[in-house]
């Protein structure tokens, strides 16, 4: 009698675990898409000090042409990009976001266009992030970006 009374509270509280786990899971996907929106925003505006907040300071950022950059190396190169160039749109135009414990994948398009040594251009870019929680908040640790040339 005490199994199958153990077996019923068993079996009637795990949806509701799962569903607590989902909904957990689902308010960490928001939170990542609105710190990649911020971070786009960021870039776009030439706001290093958002840029500071939302990226690690270990992070490795890999560039679409293969090169790496330090945290440093990045807000530094905005700084001197946005004295040369104007983004006018950087936004994603998709992303999809896995959650695994404290860390999360985030992967999708984003479309940058602007003005670049008084040249036009447009980019779209395929890119994924790894964000961790850290310290009580969501940092990114890790992005690459590769052109989509198609």
């Amino acid at each position: 009698m005490k199994l199958s009374a153990f077996l019923m509270i068993v079996v009637c509280t795990t949806p509701w675990f799962a569903q607590a786990q989902d909904d957990s899971e689902s308010a960490v996907r928001t939170r990542i898409i609105a710190l990649e929106k911020a971070w786009n925003q960021a870039y776009k505006a030439g706001d290093t000090r958002a840029l500071d907040s939302i990226l690690d300071n270990e992070i490795v950022l890999i560039n679409d042409d293969g090169s790496i950059q330090s945290k440093a190396d990045f807000l530094g190169s905005v700084k001197a990009t946005s004295n040369n160039s104007q983004e006018q749109q950087v936004s994603p135009e998709s992303m999809t976001v896995h959650v695994f414990g404290n860390t999360a994948i985030s992967t999708g398009v984003f479309r940058a266009k602007g003005v670049e040594k008084g040249k036009s251009y447009v980019r779209r870019e395929r890119f994924v992030d790894t964000w961790i929680f850290k310290n009580g908040k969501w940092v990114c640790v890790a992005t690459n970006a590769t052109p989509v040339l198609h």
